[in-house]
């Protein structure tokens, strides 16, 4: 029986990135640009901001995949200034778009609360 790696591929990371970016688009929500690594020495991820457009970098080598998807998730969350419950809902839309690729979940209606 074959071990199976559990770390990330550049293929990997590129698919999660085009289904992640699919999600968060139905959502209205910012795309960063992904790309790895992190240009800082010692950390899993960074995001910054060029010209008002966020960055996501992260750290493939040596790290489960699942941790990879989550900085990745995360970085989307932070990027669009997400908190609270509507947070929480990108998240779990967003680990639906990379645990099941082909069916991306459609946007949740938002409530006039939650609009503003």
């Amino acid at each position: 029986m074959e071990a199976r790696s559990t770390g990330a591929t550049s293929v990997m990371f590129a698919n999660a990135a085009r289904s992640l970016g699919q999600a968060a688009r139905l959502r209205d929500l910012v795309v960063p640009g992904f790309r790895a690594p992190p240009g800082v020495e010692g950390v899993q991820r960074t995001l910054r901001r060029r010209r008002g457009v966020p960055s996501v970098a992260v750290r493939l080598k040596g790290r489960p995949w699942s941790a990879v998807l989550a900085d990745m998730i995360e970085g989307i969350v932070v990027a669009n200034g997400l908190t609270g419950a509507r947070a929480d809902r990108a998240r779990s839309a967003l680990w639906l778009a990379v645990d099941d690729p082909g069916g991306v979940a459609p946007p949740e209606r938002r409530t006039d609360r939650e609009a503003s």
